[in-house]
């Protein structure tokens, strides 16, 4: 019978003996995909969950089952169904809203055709997934469920739908056009499945050009897992070894504190012991003294008493005359005096784990120096590091690295100054005009925004600069020093033998230019030599260390970049143990690595007390010199991790220092300390007494633009690399002027480390120009 009519917003499901358990509860917009149809597993070990929006399915398969139960329960044959729906709701339930009528069949709900494909999507959502399944997607599933025999007409028996309704957004037979959907517009059902197959196809497109990305982001957290784990088995280390190493110091003083008791009690002991042995010697002579006399008085005869009279009477009188140790020759005190309070205070406060939220892509940086700058005119930028949630952090020791790329490949050189809370500034001039490139990186990643275009112009109207910047750095290879022979009258503490050194030096060779290979370098920084005849450069960009022969040919490179133990992040300083051990400073792990003579890594010190080692040396005692830039401190260690001493911090005072670089020691076993921004040469003993510092900041003959690099000769000359001025000037041991090294065939550009080769010759590294050359040095 046509009489009765239920809603035909969907075919409706057959009837089945159990309905289907639909598992809304988690979320009700979305369904994990359940496994494939065909195959009825999920896929072996597979990690990415695969969603789909079934809401629509449950809307058409929750009516059906509304639709069914309805016709079944409460309607006649003939009747009509949307009465009953409105009366469903009345009663509390969820009814049905239907869009429209629809016939229905003779042979009452059981006659209702069944619809597979949604059917299908009901049984993918209700199976749970199983590890060892096979793999399924949501393409598979539909085509599972999809292939089913061609849809016919509910309401027109025998009819196939062959179109599709965009308002209704379903399809409708021929019948249906011309009845129902006659004011519908209506399109081939192929065409439509054809746009929607394209629309997926699209969709599924963009969806999957999204999976590199993630591939990439995941391989990217990976290593910082990795790297993190690293980091905290490296500090576990050393937190174990530091109190290890303060418990065997503090079980130390407890066996001397206990010596110091018994040997203080020993020989207050003895004293006592002593005068009370005396005592009773002295006793026991009186006892048997008296008892003699009083027998031969109660016993003997009278001439025994004028024997005993004549005997005794002198050993008696002596007896009570003599001065007996009557008083106490020693006392009883024995305190022990400790101050607990101050040192329970320090182990208290004793160490802590130092780290920061922020992350790259909410870290920012402001000022006019990302855009544009004056030639040869001190820059700075400040950068605020941000959290994920793009909230300020507060505290500092960031991983942040800067660097501004020329037009001709060369990196300017500058230097990051931590606030402490959160914010940073970088220092930076450029001597050349143009555009340049720069690079804000965040533990390896850009922050937001870099890297930034930067024009450098000549116009003084272009950046204004503060005189406290001023004061701090200033740009390397200034073209108005001019390097002149002449030598300033000599100090009174000036050596005789500055006249019998006069330096002209030339060019021998260079070596490197821009790149990552062998003999290439990106932002050379510290060198060292060997007395093997061997040059090593720590080549800091590049994460490793290079190693030549005299006459410059390459050797060996060794060097992984890293966090781990091992491996390098920020190689600034290296030198050689007289063992022959190469000690690299790594800037950014903040420790100082030994390999052996091969590049094999052997162990690493500083961790937890370095904050940015840049320049190493060695004594005299193979004690392990570290110029610590970022804490304006140096640290002296012994090649086991024990420090032996440390000195001073961040001023402008005889025993503070700003921004120090490298250090060289002499043959008195003193230290010499290069001061960047106090711009001068300092020297220390030992012990950290300071001596004697020379050097101004200027551009004459003895003054510096912030000095790096320092060596000594075998005659105590101190030889100074001038970065701001981008030349090298030697002084003799009290710090008088003597000369220069001609560096005028081909200048020097922000030169870093410089060392004294086997052969006497100076080898220095040009920052700027990615290499390092090599002078002849006539002493």
């Amino acid at each position: 019978m046509a009489g009765s009519r239920v809603a035909d917003s969907m075919t409706a499901p057959p009837a089945q003996e159990e309905s289907p358990q639909l598992l809304l509860e988690d979320h009700p917009q979305r369904r994990r995909c359940a496994p494939s149809l065909t195959s009825g597993h999920w896929p072996r070990g597979q990690q990415q969950q695969y969603q789909i929006d079934v809401r629509t399915i449950e809307e058409l398969f929750g009516q059906h089952e509304e639709a069914r139960s309805t016709a079944a329960g409460g309607l006649s044959r003939g009747g009509r169904s949307r009465d009953s729906f409105k009366e469903t709701k009345k009663e509390g339930r969820v009814g049905l809203t239907a869009a429209r009528t629809s016939i229905l069949p003779e042979r009452g709900v059981s006659a209702l055709q069944s619809n597979f494909f949604i059917t299908g999507l009901m049984d993918v959502l209700q199976r749970s997934p199983d590890s060892s399944s096979e793999a399924c997607t949501v393409l598979e599933a539909i085509a599972a469920v999809a292939t089913t025999p061609p849809l016919s007409c509910s309401n027109h028996e025998g009819k196939v739908k062959e179109f599709y309704c965009p308002p209704c957004e379903t399809a409708v037979c021929q019948d249906c056009t011309s009845g129902e959907h006659a004011e519908h517009p209506t399109v081939p059902l192929k065409e439509a499945v054809e746009q929607h197959k394209i629309s997926l196809q699209d969709q599924l497109g963009a969806v999957k050009k999204r999976l590199p990305e993630i591939d990439v982001a995941m391989g990217a957290l990976s290593e910082i897992l990795q790297q993190l784990g690293g980091q905290r088995s490296s500090i576990e280390e050393d937190i174990h070894a530091t109190f290890e190493e303060l418990q065997k110091t503090l079980n130390v003083r407890k066996s001397v504190l206990l010596m110091e008791l018994e040997v203080t009690y020993g020989l207050k002991q003895k004293v006592l012991q002593a005068q009370l042995d005396s005592l009773l010697q002295d006793q026991e002579g009186i006892r048997s003294s008296c008892n003699f006399t009083e027998q031969a008085l109660s016993r003997g005869s009278e001439a025994e008493v004028l024997l005993v009279k004549k005997q005794m009477g002198e050993r008696l009188g002596e007896l009570a005359g003599r001065d007996y140790a009557l008083r106490p020759e020693e006392n009883d005190q024995l305190d022990f005096l400790i101050e607990t309070e101050g040192l329970k205070k320090s182990i208290h406060n004793l160490g802590t784990i130092v780290t920061t939220n922020a992350v790259a892509y909410e870290t920012v940086a402001s000022g006019e120096g990302l855009r544009q700058c004056v030639l040869g005119h001190p820059t700075s930028v400040t950068i605020t590091t941000k959290d994920k949630d793009g909230e300020l952090c507060k505290t500092g020791s960031a991983c942040l690295t800067a660097e501004i790329c020329t037009p001709d490949g060369s990196v300017v050189d500058g230097e990051i100054l931590d606030n402490k809370n959160g914010t940073y500034e970088y220092l930076y001039t450029v001597q050349k005009e143009g555009s340049f490139s720069l690079s804000l990186r965040l533990y390896d990643q850009h922050i937001r925004g870099s890297p930034f275009r930067l024009k450098v112009t000549k116009s003084s109207e272009a950046l204004p600069t503060t005189d406290g910047v001023k004061k701090r750095v200033k740009s390397p290879g200034s073209g108005r020093i001019k390097q002149k022979g002449v030598k300033r009258t000599g100090s009174m503490f000036s050596t005789a033998k500055r006249k019998e050194n006069p330096v002209e030096d030339d060019l021998i060779f260079r070596v490197g230019t821009k790149g990552r290979n062998k003999g290439e370098f990106t932002n050379v920084q510290g060198v060292a030599a060997s007395p093997n005849d061997r040059i090593l450069i720590a080549d800091s960009n590049n994460q490793c260390v290079q190693i030549f022969s005299n006459d410059g040919q390459i050797q060996s490179r060794f060097g992984v970049r890293g966090r781990s133990p091992g491996q390098l992040q920020r190689p600034t300083g290296v030198a050689v143990h007289p063992n022959g051990d190469i000690i690299i400073a790594d800037y950014d792990n903040k420790w100082v690595s030994i390999f052996s003579s091969e590049g094999k890594f052997k162990t690493k010190i500083g961790s937890g007390r370095l904050m940015g080692p840049k320049g190493v040396s060695v004594d005299r005692n193979g004690h392990v010199i570290v110029v610590d830039n970022k804490a304006c401190s140096v640290f002296i260690f012994q090649t086991s991790g024990k420090l032996v001493t440390k000195f001073g911090n961040r001023g402008n005072g005889d025993k503070q220092f700003a921004g120090p670089h490298f250090a060289a020691v002499n043959s008195n076993n003193e230290i010499i300390i290069t001061d960047f921004h106090n711009h001068s040469v300092k020297v220390f003993n030992t012990e950290g007494e300071f001596l004697l510092k020379f050097g101004s900041n200027g551009e004459g003959n003895g003054q510096f633009n912030a000095p790096t690099g320092v060596a000594v000769d075998v005659n105590g000359n101190i030889i100074v690399a001038d970065w701001g001025n981008s030349r090298i000037q030697v002084f003799d041991g009290s710090g008088s002027f003597l000369s220069y090294i001609n560096t005028s065939v081909d200048p020097l550009y922000g030169p870093q480390g410089l060392a004294l080769t086997s052969d006497g010759h100076v080898v220095v590294a040009d920052s700027g120009n990615h290499c390092f050359k090599v002078y002849r040095y006539l002493q």
